[in-house]
Formats: structure tokens, sequence, C-alpha cells
């Protein structure tokens, strides 16, 4: 197990001067992704802000890909479930998911990878990947309702979650997701370097 000091503690001492950035927008384009040589062949990811903010490569999905494909566990959406699908052998199908919005930008990315196409399933996933959630504060107790019920269908459900914090109201949500969930922070050889760019990776379990 790796040894670290603890996390910065959610104050406002700790947000330092990046309070609230975005990534700078781009125009539509493909980029290859290998995760520091984890994936081979890489991801190609086909980026297109035209139907939102959610088309854009964003940097809690690349942490928590890159986790995920140490770990080799497979489940989720976006960028994280296609990177897990290339790089992991998998017993269960891995299932994307997003506003209806995003539902053509995550079909072109799964056919520019060559992985199949489903639009609608109905199951009780154990694992779920969340990545960049924490950006809109008037959805958050939805996102919370939302995590409750799905660690609801699997009693020993795990939700791998990574966020960058960019705003007070990141505080509040995490105060509530410990309120609400078992939180632990995940150990990554990695963990220094995207902490200090204020990027989080914990698991969200059931409480008993």
């Amino acid at each position: 197990m790796f040894s670290h000091p603890p996390s910065p503690e959610f104050s406002p001492l700790a947000i330092g001067q990046d309070f609230t950035p975005l990534p700078t927008y781009k125009a539509a384009s493909t980029t290859s992704i290998n995760f520091s040589d984890l994936l081979e062949p890489s991801l190609k990811l086909h980026e297109d802000l035209k139907s939102g903010c959610g088309g854009q490569l964003w940097p809690a999905g690349m942490v928590l890909a890159q986790q995920m494909l140490r770990l080799e566990l497979g489940a989720g959406g976006g960028l994280v479930g296609l990177g897990v699908a290339l790089g992991c052998t998998v017993d269960n199908v891995i299932y994307l998911t997003d506003q209806e919005n995003m539902l053509s930008l995550m079909v072109q990315n799964i056919n520019l990878n060559a992985l199949q196409s489903q639009e609608i399933v109905q199951q009780k996933p154990n694992i779920i990947l969340a990545a960049d959630c924490v950006y809109f504060e008037p959805a958050f107790p939805l996102l919370l309702t939302t995590l409750q019920q799905l660690l609801d269908l699997c009693e020993d459900a795990v939700i791998y979650f990574c966020f960058k914090k960019r705003r007070r109201a990141d505080m509040l949500f995490m105060r509530k997701s410990r309120k609400m969930f078992v939180v632990q922070e995940i150990e990554d050889v990695d963990r220094e370097k995207f902490s200090r760019e204020g990027l989080f990776l914990y698991t969200f379990r059931r409480k008993a």
C-alpha cells in the first residue's frame, strides 16, 4: 500500500487560485489516448462541443480511466468506459451512460474503436464509474439521489468517483456524500501529481 499525507481539507484555503476554471473550448477533433502507455492500441476519442460541454475530454475522466486500467476493472461511461473496454479483460458488458444530447457522440466514439453499441439496458451494476460529475451545483441533489439508487440496486456495488475541485460548493457535495455513503480515498501512484491539480479519487459504498 502506498503511504501519503492526508488530502487537503475541503476548506476555502484549499481552493487555491484556480477557483472556477473550465477547459479551453476547442474545435471538434479526434484524439488518441494511451493513458501513459497502459493502453495498446490507443483509445480514439472524438471531442465535439456542439451538443454541450460533455463532449470534451475532462481531467477527472483521465485520472479515473488510468486508475481503472491499473486495477483491471470494467464498467462505466464515456472516456472511462471506452478506455476500460479496450484495455481490460471483463466478464460483463460495459454500459456507457450520459444525457440524451451526448448519445450520438458516444455512439461515434464506440464505432471509432470498433466496439458494440447498445442504447437501452436493464441490469443491476456492481461497478459504477463517475468522473467530472461535480460541476453544476443545482444538480447535486439529483446526483446524490442517483448514486444512492445505483448502490441500492446491488448491496455489494462500488462507485469509483473522481472529480476536480473548482468551487466551494464542491466541499458541500463531499460533506453530504460522507453522510450518505462510506467514502474512502483510493491509493494511487500518481496521487501526489493529480492532487496538486485539485483532482480527487474515491470509492463510495452503501452504509450498513
